[in-house]
């Protein structure tokens, strides 16, 4: 049907962008998503520094800020941990957690998945373990923010257990057996050149995955719970206030929960690739 009155077009225009701004959601990636400066409304915003270094963009972000804050907790608490050990040999508090933390790591996955010689490789899963678990709960303080919901900063730690995956490959059985142990043996010539690419292709796919699965999980429970939340202001009634707090409460413990099996399935898939790099024969 055609419209002769411009003025209908415009009123309806008009009417459904005032109804967009009245339910607008952007709020919800804004909590999400990283930002350059903190937001502690209704207290105040700190605005980060904005730094350019050759033309590069180096500017401290609100993700940055709290891996330097998940660096500093670390840093601490490990001080504070060794200088607890040297009064006494029987750990309290903090000291005992972190043990029973180290031990678990140790214990339920360095040596299944490594096996033998996984000292070599403990050092770097307790980093791993330690960083992304103290950054996934400084996303659930109020006004925190998750690091690991950036896809830098969780392919940015994929990228590094690829390097460790691989370095920790040919230390063992050299690089060219390294990578000769990579085609399984026994398999008809014509179907080399395809298991080749297959192996190639699955020595990114491991890091990606790593990547990704740590990023959409700490991201996807931040939308859902604010998400909950935006229910109360979108449909305007109270009726809706005790049911979308009281998911909202559960989806958070779920989070806690989330918190410590992210960091977990990293630091295991992690050492489960290091241990298949590493013992090519099995």
């Amino acid at each position: 049907m055609w419209i002769d009155n411009p003025k209908m077009i415009t009123d309806t225009v008009k009417t459904a962008l005032e109804a967009t701004k009245k339910q607008d959601t952007s709020w919800i990636m804004h909590h999400v998503l990283d930002a350059r400066e903190l937001d502690f409304s209704p207290f105040g915003v700190i605005h980060l520094p904005q730094l350019h270094l050759f033309g590069i963009d180096i500017s401290i972000t609100k993700h940055v800020v709290f891996m330097w804050l998940a660096l500093v907790i670390l840093v601490v608490t490990f001080i504070f941990v060794a200088r607890s050990y040297r009064k006494s040999l029987i750990p309290r508090g903090i000291t005992n957690l972190t043990e029973v933390l180290i031990v678990f790591v140790r214990d339920e996955i360095a040596r299944p998945t490594i096996g033998k010689g996984n000292e070599r490789f403990l050092p770097y899963l307790l980093t791993a373990f330690f960083f992304i678990l103290t950054c996934n709960f400084l996303g659930l303080i109020p006004y925190g923010s998750t690091a690991t919901s950036n896809i830098a900063v969780t392919a940015t730690l994929a990228t590094i257990s690829f390097i460790v995956i691989q370095v920790g490959g040919m230390m063992k059985n050299g690089v060219i057996g390294y990578f000769k142990g990579l085609i399984p043996h026994g398999i008809p010539m014509w179907l080399l050149p395809i298991m080749l690419v297959v192996e190639l292709l699955g020595l990114f796919t491991k890091p990606f995955a790593l990547a990704i699965r740590l990023f959409a999980n700490m991201t996807a429970g931040h939308i859902v719970i604010m998400a909950l939340l935006g229910l109360i202001f979108i449909l305007h009634t109270y009726v809706v206030v005790p049911v979308s707090i009281s998911f909202a409460l559960f989806i958070f413990l779920l989070e806690i929960l989330v918190a410590l099996l992210q960091a977990y399935i990293f630091t295991m898939l992690s050492g489960l690739f290091i241990g298949m790099a590493v013992h090519q024969e099995h």
